[in-house]
């Protein structure tokens, strides 16, 4: 037999949508098992073929959450499937979609028919801070240690944007709260969105400061629910054209960039090599926006709108619901929900009930693209689901794409030690984790010597991208000062009358070294 010799020829089975299931998103009394149960029998109702194979189960922290593990050989004997693979999957806030695309590669390869797949949390029977403790988890530790929560990074990330693309305060929350408002809007007409209810502009602007610039209305809730899928290799209306994953580093300040998400750019070009398709040849999106600007900066990492201009599209309305790209037209995780094991799950069961024509639209779709984003956008999915019709998928050969980025994580700032840097980007965080008292002032610092750390401010006074500060390690956290005007003045006098005397003296080694 001939030899191959390329990976792109071998051919994989075309997967399909058989049977979808989610539960009413929001604050539900019963037990997680129960709930992911519901979803899973919706699913296997409305499946064509209920004989599934195989139990893949998305779920991001049920230990710490309710108290429970082993949940897939659980959910496999409540529903009557003891037997069968059940495998439980975790890649944090997109666990549901990346049980996906293993039960996907699963049926593709060939190695099994038809795969039930669940994704599902509950979280709202636990405090605001001890949720945001949990979620903080799979963020870097020594950036936790600090006091950041994945708002507080999110905001950050916010900042930074902003101020790279030149926007005013007052027009970057315009852009915020238009993608707040559609949300709403969308999630309105959703009957399993948490919130119902459409939010006007006052309701946005009045609403509590969560970490700046991010407000209430900006961040996704704690939730309770559960989505499911079956995926068969028997043809059905709906195939999953296309899936890629992607990885980015995991400290906040050891990324080449914050203003992108190198993990979702990876995906992206998988999934749309995988589809034979582009950004143009998407009719539609649902994204992942456990924060307002996350949806502005994946809008552009996916290619539909060049880095900058995505907030521009938001507010001409090219996004809403009758726009020419509906961005979240259920709503999102800001108004459908965010059970984090479940929301890259419900986004696919979305977009196949906007495809099989269940969800009022404004016109006919035929392609619809999710993306979901695991932990500070550290492991991203994103897939590609069509209506039947196109060519038998076959394997591409994905193409490995990676950012440049620091080598290696930057060594933390000695004990007792203290230097000079710089503020790349920063937040006064309002909603803060069990331990630390409001408002709590931090930044992402680049240093004198070449690192990028987080820090926290030993007092609140306000900051501006660029300004200096200084540093020092006590306790094993790293905390900054920022620098008066009359310090900075004083340091400069300093240096100029420290060269002029070494100048005058015709010292060139001191005048060299600045001494």
């Amino acid at each position: 037999m001939a030899h191959c010799g390329a990976y792109n020829a071998f051919a994989m089975k075309s997967v399909y949508v058989s049977g979808i299931g989610m539960t009413r998103f929001g604050k539900d009394p019963r037990p997680l098992p129960e709930i992911l149960c519901e979803a899973a029998r919706q699913a296997l109702a409305d499946s064509e073929n209920p004989n599934v194979e195989a139990l893949y189960v998305g779920a991001m922290n049920p230990e710490e959450f309710t108290g429970g593990s082993n949940i897939a050989a659980h959910i496999a004997d409540l529903l009557g499937l003891t037997g069968i693979p059940a495998v439980r999957i975790e890649t944090a806030s997109s666990a549901g979609a990346a049980a996906v695309q293993a039960a996907f590669q699963a049926i593709a390869s060939g190695y099994y028919r038809r795969v039930l797949v669940l994704g599902g949390e509950k979280m709202t029977h636990l405090s605001t801070q001890v949720v945001t403790r949990v979620l903080a988890e799979v963020i870097d530790p020594d950036e936790r240690r600090c006091g950041a929560t994945m708002p507080a990074l999110a905001a950050m990330i916010a900042e930074k944007y902003r101020q790279s693309f030149r926007l005013s305060r007052a027009h970057f929350e315009e852009i915020l709260c238009s993608i707040a408002l559609k949300n709403h809007l969308n999630g309105s007409r959703n009957p399993l969105a948490q919130f119902q209810r459409a939010i006007t502009r006052e309701d946005y602007f009045s609403s509590k400061w969560v970490a700046t610039p991010l407000r209430l209305y900006d961040c996704s809730p704690m939730t309770d629910g559960a989505a499911a899928l079956v995926l068969t290799r028997e043809p059905t209306g709906i195939r999953v054209a296309g899936i890629g994953q992607g990885t980015g580093p995991l400290s906040l300040g050891a990324r080449s960039t914050i203003t992108s998400f190198q993990a979702t750019r990876i995906a992206a070009a998988r999934a749309y090599q995988m589809a034979e398709t582009d950004p143009k040849g998407i009719d539609f999106a649902e994204i992942h926006d456990a924060f307002t600007p996350f949806e502005l900066i994946t809008s552009e990492d996916l290619g539909f709108f060049t880095p900058g201009q995505g907030g521009d599209a938001v507010l001409k309305g090219k996004t809403a619901a009758d726009g020419s790209l509906p961005i979240n037209p259920s709503g999102g995780l800001k108004s459908r929900g965010h059970p984090v094991g479940a929301s890259g799950l419900a986004q696919l069961v979305e977009a196949v009930k906007i495809l099989r024509g269940e969800t009022r639209t404004e016109r006919e779709f035929r392609r619809g693209l999710t993306q979901s984003t695991g932990g500070l956008g550290t492991n991203n999915l994103v897939a590609i689901v069509e209506q039947c019709g196109g060519p038998v998928v076959q394997n591409p050969g994905l193409p490995f794409v990676q950012e440049a980025r620091p080598a290696g994580k930057p060594e933390a700032l000695g004990e007792d030690a203290s230097e000079d840097g710089r503020v790349v980007t920063f937040t006064k965080l309002h909603v803060t984790p069990e331990g630390f008292a409001p408002p709590l002032l931090l930044a992402l610092i680049r240093c004198g010597s070449g690192q990028t750390i987080i820090a926290r401010g030993e007092n609140t006074a306000s900051l501006k991208i660029g300004q200096k500060v200084s540093l020092r390690r006590a306790g094993g956290v790293c905390l900054f000062v920022a620098k008066t005007r009359f310090q900075r003045v004083h340091e400069y006098v300093n240096r100029f009358l420290r060269r002029k005397v070494a100048a005058d003296f015709k010292d060139p080694v001191a005048l060299d070294s600045g001494v």
